[in-house]
């Protein structure tokens, strides 16, 4: 029953990510999301810690990938992953959302900044 599960949100992931990359985004839109996405973390200190918990996670997995461990890398990606869905679904949406921008561009950079504030709450 779990090989199914897992095929299910394989399966659905896949559905998503291909009708999200047939979207083009409103980077007006996301811009707005974004702030409220800040907003919502910010406001709820377990979201907060969660969210602090993943850039620790993602300054680790780095680290990881340097010296090319895959298997603590998967374990560290589980951890982020579930760290996200503790910060909820608009999080998610607006960082599947971001897939499609381009990381080059001015709005991308403008969307991520608005994320330093938190940055900034989070122990060093």
């Amino acid at each position: 029953m779990d090989r199914l599960l897992i095929i299910a949100v394989v399966l659905l992931n896949s559905a998503v990510t291909s009708y999200a990359q047939a979207q083009r985004p409103d980077t007006a839109k996301l811009k707005a999301y974004a702030q409220n996405v800040v907003s919502i973390i910010r406001g709820d200190k377990a979201k907060t810690q969660a969210y602090c918990q993943i850039h620790s996670l993602g300054d680790e997995m780095d680290r990881t990938e340097q010296i090319m461990d895959e298997q603590k890398g998967d374990a560290l990606t589980k951890k982020i992953n579930d760290l996200e869905k503790q910060i909820g679904l608009e999080y998610l949406a607006l960082f599947d959302a971001l897939n499609n921008v381009d990381q080059d561009s001015k709005d991308f950079q403008d969307i991520l900044s608005m994320f330093n504030t938190l940055d900034k709450s989070c122990p060093q």
